[in-house]
């Protein structure tokens, strides 16, 4: 890139980021950050992100082509793994979550090594590329979520809520996850995301899933939905044990996990009681 072409670069993202501080505060958001913080975010975003994500966060640098999944795109401000509403911006701790741990399977490794300091200088940068994080209406509360319920732990009951489960799992899964949840549905052609690229189902077998391992993760995305893929939430379509009938169902099917570097802690979440 040129200096010109970078000073521009940074007047924008400073434009963006006036236009950020200049909103009211709300209660469930973090203080604005200064300047200083801006400018170390964009240093780091230089440095870590640039490659993969691209000058302006459009998920299109240098080795983007060469990487499945593709990196994201900031520009539209949709991210798949938040405990916010579908449709929604993603709270500050889950921003911080997949940028101090990464997500498996992908090429975004974990930058936890950065600090907290670092990381919530990156977040700052990374907000600057979408106008949505500049309206109220895009912001949410983090949801609530109920824990596993108890026949999960009992062998007798759990048997027939996994065959209900996997009935459910037939009606609402299958023609993008298939028959086997292993992400081959016959519908998986068709299906493309918000940027036009192919949408693969995940396997739903594998161990290490991109928003977490446990059941209560697999309820989390059950109910949030992927924002910008064809994953739409079900909050509004299945009864909570409902949705739980379907991660018991999954839980038989898992592939043993296979020798591992280390797992990332869970991924923060407000359980009801």
């Amino acid at each position: 890139m040129t200096y010109c072409g970078s000073m521009r670069l940074a007047l924008a993202s400073l434009v963006a980021l006036l236009h950020l501080s200049a909103l009211p505060a709300r209660a469930d958001e973090p203080a604005r950050m200064d300047f200083g913080r801006f400018m170390q975010g964009k240093f780091l975003y230089e440095r870590h992100c640039i490659v993969c994500h691209g000058p302006r966060g459009r998920g299109d640098g240098e080795l983007a082509p060469t990487l499945i999944p593709r990196p994201r795109s900031f520009r539209e401000g949709m991210f798949k793994f938040r405990t916010t509403p579908f449709g929604s911006l993603p709270a500050d701790e889950d921003l911080r979550y997949t940028i101090s741990h990464g997500l498996s399977g992908t090429a975004m490794g974990m930058f936890g090594h950065l600090g907290d300091e670092g990381v919530t200088s990156l977040m700052v940068y990374v907000k600057s590329f979408s106008r949505r994080w500049r309206d109220a209406e895009n912001h949410a509360k983090p949801l609530t979520f109920p824990a596993p319920p108890a026949w999960m732990g009992d062998e007798k009951a759990l048997a027939p809520r996994v065959a209900a489960g996997k009935s459910l799992f037939a009606v609402h899964c299958l023609a993008c996850h298939g028959p086997e949840a292993d992400g081959r549905g016959p519908g998986i052609a068709a299906l493309k995301d918000l940027w036009g690229q192919p949408a693969r189902p995940s396997d739903l077998r594998q161990p290490h899933l991109r928003g977490g391992d446990r059941p209560e993760d697999l309820y989390r995305t059950l109910t949030t939905g992927l924002n910008g893929t064809p994953m739409v939430s079900f909050d509004a379509i299945l009864t909570p044990e409902q949705r739980w009938e379907i991660i018991a169902w999954l839980q038989t099917l898992k592939l043993p996990a296979g020798p591992t570097l280390g797992s990332a802690p869970p991924r923060p979440m407000t359980i009801a009681e």
